[in-house]
């Protein structure tokens, strides 16, 4: 049964509102993340597409500053590295030789980190939100309310509060699953970390529009 179905389900058992429900799904997420100054984790990301086959599989190293601060750095098999300084998003792949250059007040979906790096309020407020809860583990459905985003929906999963998984399904059906392990949160992490300096001799693509 879809989460739609679900709480449609649950609202004629108990006579609440499904938009109560969703409303506590959004309040809830938001007291899980506005805590976040700083996380810090490993993750695997596993692109399927729309019949479940596996197109890409690939793991990295995480690091992320609220707000607006992140690098994403995939170590395996093809390196890539997406860094936000607070003003501009940065994508360098080294095997093209290229560093693509966007400001971060656009609508940027490189990774995840963008999502998470922003106001917690701002998230919930762009997003339908409704939560399962399972035991220690909480899911949370998030569903765009604008047509103008890269995906149809957004999955995060918590275990005892702690971000351990991402999961986003395109207007294609292919499914991108991220899983987080050695997860640190609220540590210092230095502001170097966040810094990009243009490779000499690579491609430099603006996108400012």
């Amino acid at each position: 049964m879809s989460m739609k179905k679900t709480l449609a389900a649950l609202a004629l058992t108990l006579a609440v509102p499904v938009a109560a429900l969703a409303s506590e799904g959004a309040e809830r997420l938001t007291r899980m993340l506005e805590p976040l100054e700083t996380v810090e984790a490993r993750f695997e990301q596993l692109i399927l597409d729309g019949s479940g086959e596996r197109l890409q599989q690939a793991n990295g190293h995480m690091w992320l500053s609220r707000p607006g601060k992140f690098r994403w750095e995939v170590d395996a098999p093809y390196q890539q590295e997406v860094i936000s300084d607070g003003s501009e998003v940065y994508l360098y792949d080294p095997d093209l030789e290229q560093v693509t250059v966007q400001a971060l007040d656009q609508r940027v979906t490189h990774t995840p980190a963008l999502l998470l790096s922003g106001s917690a309020r701002e998230l919930t407020e762009s997003y339908e939100v409704s939560r399962q809860q399972q035991g220690s583990s909480e899911t949370f459905r998030l569903v765009p309310k604008s047509p103008d985003t890269l995906f149809e929906e957004l999955q995060m999963t918590f275990n005892d509060e702690r971000l351990a998984a991402l999961q986003m399904i395109d207007s294609t059906g292919q499914e991108t699953v991220i899983e987080f392990s050695d997860v640190r949160t609220n540590h210092a992490i230095e502001d170097r970390r966040f810094a990009f300096q243009i490779p000499d001799g690579v491609d430099v693509i603006r996108d400012t529009h």
